[in-house]
């Protein structure tokens, strides 16, 4: 009788171990797959290289030019751009408008070389893109996104994430940037002022103060070229015009690019581009689409602007 409890447990000790192995089998199979995919992303060779490539001695002076750009994101079939052609020359203020899915934010994301366009050349000061360094074309270029991206750290450190040498930057440095970004006066009411932590993607900071947050991280960073997609379009009516004022300062002696939906933030532009299906169908200054009576036209009507 004793052996055979003793084989009884066994077995029943080993039937358990079985149970429990089977039930996580599905688990392990959903693991190796995990792992495939991982290392495929981990030994893929990007097409656009991190770092690397041209540095211009003389720094970027600002003039931008799209020629016959076709492109499409990697992971849809769709022509997004389609014989892109236009022109910003150095310090000017441009507007690009358009209904959504036109190409407006996809002409700031090939800027930043986030992808590489299919086709056509893309140039800044007569150099090709493709051919200047990623890392060093960031430090010369701003953005300040509709939903800017911070972090869970100081609202210090959130300023000086675009600077190369953050312990080179005196307080009084970024003390005048959040002035001039209208966000100095509700960071000192904050229980640690400038050392307070920000929550993860700054969730304790409102739309308008994140935003200011961004613009004060632009201003230090100090680029030569500065994007602007839709900075105001979230923000209520008080918030948007602190954030307006703050852009209209940090956009003085800066080549710009603004894509908005609402006009009135762009009628003041020097030129403004019409977008439609990945390509220029007007341009001009607000005054010369208003008379031409066209897409901007009916854009403007539709929001009530003359």
């Amino acid at each position: 009788m004793g052996d055979v409890l003793k084989v009884f447990g066994m077995v029943l000790i080993a039937v358990v171990g079985i149970v429990f192995a089977l039930s996580s089998s599905t688990k392990f199979s959903k693991a190796i797959e995990s792992c495939k995919e991982i290392l495929k992303v981990i030994e893929r060779v990007p097409a656009m290289p991190f770092s690397g490539g041209k540095i211009l001695e003389d720094g970027i002076q600002g003039d931008i030019e799209f020629k016959d750009v076709n492109f499409k994101y990697p992971t849809r079939d769709v022509q997004v751009l389609n014989g892109m052609n236009l022109s910003v020359k150095k310090g000017q203020t441009i507007a690009l408008v358009g209904g959504s899915g036109c190409g407006k934010s996809t002409i700031i994301a090939l800027l930043e070389k986030f992808y590489e366009h299919d086709s056509g050349h893309i140039t800044i000061d007569g150099n090709d893109i493709r051919e200047l360094d990623p890392q060093w074309l960031h430090k010369h270029v701003g953005i300040v996104t509709q939903e800017p991206v911070l972090f869970a750290d100081t609202i210090k450190n959130n300023i000086l994430y675009s600077v190369d040498n953050p312990s080179e930057i005196k307080d009084e440095q970024i003390i005048e940037a959040a002035k001039i970004a209208y966000c100095h006066d509700f960071i000192m009411k904050l229980p640690k002022k400038y050392n307070t932590i920000l929550g993860e993607r700054g969730v304790t900071l409102s739309g308008g103060q994140k935003q200011r947050v961004a613009i004060a991280r632009a201003i230090i960073q100090n680029p030569k070229i500065l994007l602007l997609d839709e900075a105001t379009s979230a923000l209520d009516t008080e918030s948007e015009k602190l954030v307006q004022d703050a852009l209209d300062k940090l956009m003085v002696g800066r080549t710009c690019i603004i894509v908005a939906h609402r006009l009135a933030t762009v009628r003041n532009a020097d030129k403004i581009f019409v977008i439609e299906k990945g390509k220029v169908i007007e341009s001009g200054t607000h005054e010369e689409l208003i008379e031409k009576n066209g897409h901007y036209a009916n854009l403007a009507l539709g929001q009530m602007i003359k």
